[in-house]
């Protein structure tokens, strides 16, 4: 009994971490991942680094960005932050 007490606020601690911590980062990685698989040519997209732009191409793992109507960058897909199409 006195061993179930001493885990008692272990098991708490452990419990309460998993669900205000590690559950909705794991959401959000989920959620990210899912919107880095659906990108598609012609998303206008926001890179992590600030850049607007167009999407022109893209592979498994790079896209070329179309900004300012004719420069053309390339990035990592997963430096793409958010999908900002009008919907």
């Amino acid at each position: 009994m006195e061993l179930f007490g001493a885990l008692l606020p272990l098991l708490l601690m452990f419990a309460i971490f998993y669900f205000l911590l590690i559950r909705p980062q794991q959401k959000r990685q989920k959620k990210i991942q899912e919107m880095h698989q659906s990108l598609q040519k012609g998303d206008r997209v926001i890179t992590i680094g600030g850049m607007h732009g167009t999407i022109d191409a893209i592979d498994e793992d790079k896209i070329v960005m179309n900004v300012n109507g004719s420069d053309k960058l390339t990035f990592d897909r997963q430096a793409v932050r958010e999908v900002i199409n009008p919907d």
